[in-house]
């Protein structure tokens, strides 16, 4: 393939970091297919038609359905919201398309597994959004625990930890309604814990969690773009329909203990996404807020050195640094996505899976259902229940 042409659905938050991903990808990673941005679509005509300008698309459409029906698509990148994941991916598998679709899959399980089933059916690549695993940092972390240098991995706890709705009378936007979102900051947040506990750990077996909704109602909202939004002064008020925070508790297949917790109302936190694994060997330590750093302990270090380490994971032997900048000079958020759209790339070429893909999706949409049903029901529920 000489270049990929794509049709990207939505063009707010998750839209401009997929266009700046496709826009950036061949300048620095100049060996991988070449991204050729052929047509956004959104539902306001005239938004979209500004976002095309602004981000760097040829066209614009109002009808999904239009942009999948067009012969010059090889692949669809889905950032709607949660509610029309599934409709437009049947579709796209449907014309034989690559999907690329942000997370959560789906509303429910149900439905990401016949997403899943759909797109095996057609022999397409598919992929789902979760960012985190490109961090290098994140990557280096992988490759401690899989080459033993941590040992028997006893611990994995992690935390996203969020306050961007902590004011009562922020507006009802889409994410805190449950028909739209799936769920709150359980399906919002957890969702990426999970995804980064199967990549670095392993499969979770079980779990039994707590979740509450501390706002129960907010104003309806009149705008609203990526994390924020405006209400009118009198506006009348609509209930929240998910959770504000969820936490949980896992056993791990291979015998690790797990903890969770995803919330939106952590005062002073903006976006602290942590987790700590601790193994036999060793413990690493990562926080996506100081996401160029990894904090790495080691037991064979002599008695009198022993401690955190903090590792810069900028060098050449990081995973990614080397299409970067010199040592020390640090990249951010946007990186992971431009790493995400460079495995994608490079698998549609190779004729292989991305990962993470439609698998990943599903196995972390079972997680998340069990942790429901464990605080609906008040018990441990096995993931081979769901």
């Amino acid at each position: 393939m000489k270049q990929l042409r794509i049709g990207m659905i939505g063009y707010k938050f998750m839209g401009k970091a997929h266009s700046n991903a496709y826009r950036s990808l061949p300048m620095f990673f100049p060996k991988a297919v070449k991204p050729h941005m052929s047509v956004i679509c959104g539902r306001n005509e005239e938004a979209v038609t500004e976002a095309a300008a602004q981000l760097g698309w040829s066209e614009s459409v109002t009808d999904w359905k239009e942009l999948i029906a067009r012969s010059d698509i090889d692949l669809v990148d889905i950032n709607a919201p949660s509610n029309a994941h599934k409709e437009i991916a049947l579709a796209a598998a449907a014309a034989g398309k690559h999907i690329f679709c942000e997370k959560p899959l789906a509303l429910n399980l149900e439905d990401s597994r016949e997403m899943l089933e759909a797109a095996e059916k057609a022999g397409i690549a598919h992929m789902i959004g979760f960012n985190y695993r490109f961090s290098p940092a994140v990557r280096l972390a992988k490759r401690l625990i899989e080459s033993g240098r941590l040992g028997t991995i006893y611990h994995f706890r992690a935390w996203f930890l969020q306050d961007w709705i902590l004011d009562p009378e922020f507006p009802l936007v889409w994410r805190l309604q449950k028909e739209i979102a799936g769920s709150g900051s359980h399906g919002d947040l957890g969702a990426h814990l999970i995804d980064l506990a199967h990549f670095l750990v392993g499969d979770v077996e079980e779990v039994i969690g707590m979740s509450e909704t501390f706002v129960k109602e907010r104003p309806l909202a009149t705008e609203m773009t990526g994390l924020s939004a405006k209400a009118g002064k009198d506006a009348p008020h609509g209930p929240v329909t998910v959770d504000d925070a969820t936490l949980f508790l896992a056993r791990f297949a291979n015998g690790a203990l797990g903890s969770f917790e995803a919330t939106r109302f952590a005062a002073g936190h903006r976006s602290t996404n942590s987790f700590e694994i601790n193994g036999s060997l060793g413990s690493v330590k990562f926080d996506f807020e100081r996401m160029n750093e990894l904090e790495v302990y080691l037991t064979s270090d002599d008695e009198d050195v022993q401690g955190f380490r903090r590792v810069l994971a900028t060098d050449p032997s990081h995973d990614y640094a080397e299409a970067w900048w010199p040592p020390g000079h640090t990249i951010g958020f946007e990186h992971t996505f431009i790493h995400e759209m460079l495995e994608l790339s490079n698998a549609i070429e190779e004729g292989r899976q991305p990962e993470p893909n439609f698998n990943d999706g599903v196995k972390c949409q079972a997680v998340l259902e069990a942790v429901d049903r464990s605080i609906e029901q008040r018990r441990w529920v096995p993931i081979s229940e769901m």
